[in-house]
């Protein structure tokens, strides 16, 4: 079993300076964390680009691959990509605190970084909320469209609001 700590990055052995790191997420990863989760067989590669300087660190946390994600209008499963980016800076401070948006702050002394709630909010940040299989952004058409055209508002209906 995957465990959280598999996400931690050693930062007091690195000299001041730019390192990357790769690591890749799967379902164990997700079951990790307690949450109603959207989607499955996630095929996720995280990369993480560190900068240590003297008194702080930039983090740019990178998360590409695919996920599987039902159709909101035929139900059916399709393949989605997803791709986004995190970029937070990681302070030393007296406690742990994560309740900026941009700024992490770790406990003066720590030896290591977790990036795992980082990777984990940028795949979710990069789930569209609409999920459509893409052959329906091809205008492909069937008797679910139909449907949705028959009990969508009309624009004039739409404008009278």
């Amino acid at each position: 079993m995957e465990k959280l700590g598999n996400y931690d990055i050693s930062i007091s052995s690195l000299k001041l300076g730019k390192y990357s790191f790769e690591m890749n997420a799967e379902q164990s990863f997700f079951d990790l964390f307690e949450f109603e989760q959207e989607f499955k067989d996630p095929r996720i590669e995280i990369n993480v680009e560190l900068t240590k300087h003297s008194s702080f660190l930039e983090l740019n946390v990178q998360t590409k691959g695919k996920v599987v994600l039902e159709c909101d209008i035929s139900d059916e499963e399709y393949e989605q990509p997803i791709e986004n980016a995190i970029k937070t800076l990681v302070k030393f401070g007296e406690e742990y605190d994560d309740t900026h948006e941009e700024v992490l702050i770790i406990p003066v002394g720590s030896h290591s970084v977790n990036v795992a709630q980082l990777a984990f909010e940028s795949v979710l940040l990069s789930i569209p909320m609409k999920h459509v299989h893409p052959r329906y952004a091809d205008g492909y058409e069937d008797e679910y469209t139909d449907l949705l055209e028959k009990y969508s508002l009309s624009k004039g209906e739409e404008e009278d609001k």
